[in-house]
């Protein structure tokens, strides 16, 4: 594995400072009781420091979990062979099983970052079922957490989608944990640093080819406005605990208004009076929830769920009596005799 080429930072230096000892138990306190924990680990300088700290607090407890290192390599250049050995000699001096995947195949010419992110995390997954884990341990920092908040930003995300990663979050029948995610990515690169530990370089994390590289060579001038990923990440916690608050509420809503006919979960209806008198936030939630639940053609985007309400709005507030039939997502919303319903539409002809 490559050197890094940077000097450890000096005593007197006003860089970053490596992570303490108290910090490292902190981080991965509430996952002791796991049987095992994959790491997933591209020898980069976060996943490098992520499988470096595990390390040294599994070293510290007289029983924890094991450790097992995955590196997915997705052959997309030609130092990533050189990469994952580097990683798995690492892991070896560590203590740490290893294992290296590859993603096979044709590569998209289009919207390779996101398919490769998918594949990963679908390798990962079955890496760690076969290993008996349930959690999957990613890298990802402060600073990734401020780029993701951005890039959702420019697309028009929602509150939710704005909320940007979490600690925890579920895919499939694992649970990814992300133990850094309040790090920046200075303090993980000082504790290599202290550490001398080497890490690979990703030329591609720094190509404006890519989205996210973009946005992190942004990063410098947003922060001369005051707008760094401290500033962000505080941001994205509160409209996390805004969006989980918001949640109970049409979750309490979907269970006193929501009714399935004969007991089946195929068709829901809604009185429509009791859903007027939502606010207009929880009325799009829950249609969006109803929706994403009758439909068989995939989650329904925010802006056509918007749009749906709108429609739906003017239907049930019309002067004169109307009826309402519209389809999203493989969902059929109809609205007749002060009733609204949500079942799946019926499948297209080819």
């Amino acid at each position: 594995m490559p050197r890094n080429g940077e000097r450890p930072q000096s005593r007197l230096s006003r860089g970053p400072s490596p992570i303490s000892s108290a910090e490292v138990s902190r981080l991965f306190v509430d996952l002791r009781r796991a049987a095992v924990l994959v790491l997933a680990v591209s020898g980069g300088p976060d996943s490098t420091a992520l499988m470096w700290l595990a390390a040294q607090w599994r070293r510290r407890l007289r029983r924890g979990p094991e450790l097992v290192a995955i590196t997915v390599d997705h052959g997309l250049r030609k130092e990533s062979r050189a990469e994952a050995r580097g990683v798995k000699k690492l892991a070896a001096t560590l203590g740490i099983r290893h294992t290296t995947l590859i993603w096979s195949g044709t590569k998209p010419p289009r919207g390779l970052p996101a398919a490769a992110r998918e594949a990963r995390y679908a390798m990962l997954a079955d890496a760690a079922r076969k290993a008996g884990a349930e959690c999957i341990l990613t890298a990802h920092t402060r600073d990734d957490q401020a780029e993701t908040f951005l890039m959702r930003l420019s697309r028009g995300s929602g509150l939710a989608g704005l909320a940007a990663m979490a600690r925890y979050s579920v895919r499939g029948d694992v649970v990814v944990v992300r133990p850094l995610l309040d790090m920046p990515k200075g303090r993980l690169i000082a504790t290599l640093d202290k550490a001398r530990i080497s890490f690979a370089d990703d030329p591609t994390n720094r190509d404006p080819a890519f989205t996210r590289p973009r946005w992190r060579q942004l990063m410098p001038r947003l922060e001369q406005e005051g707008i760094d990923a401290r500033s962000i990440a505080r941001l994205t916690a509160r409209l996390a605990r805004a969006n989980a608050a918001l949640e109970a509420v049409v979750h309490r809503a979907e269970s006193v208004l929501v009714r399935s006919e004969d007991g089946g979960a195929q068709r829901r209806t809604i009185d429509a009076s009791a859903f007027l008198s939502l606010p207009p936030e929880i009325r799009l939630r829950l249609l969006h929830r109803a929706v994403d639940r009758a439909g068989h053609e995939g989650p329904a985007e925010l802006g056509k769920v918007e749009t749906l309400l709108e429609d739906l709005t003017d239907a049930l507030t019309a002067k004169t009596a109307r009826t309402f039939r519209r389809t999203l997502a493989g969902a059929l919303v109809g609205f007749a005799r002060g009733v609204i319903s949500i079942e799946p539409a019926p499948l297209r002809r080819r």
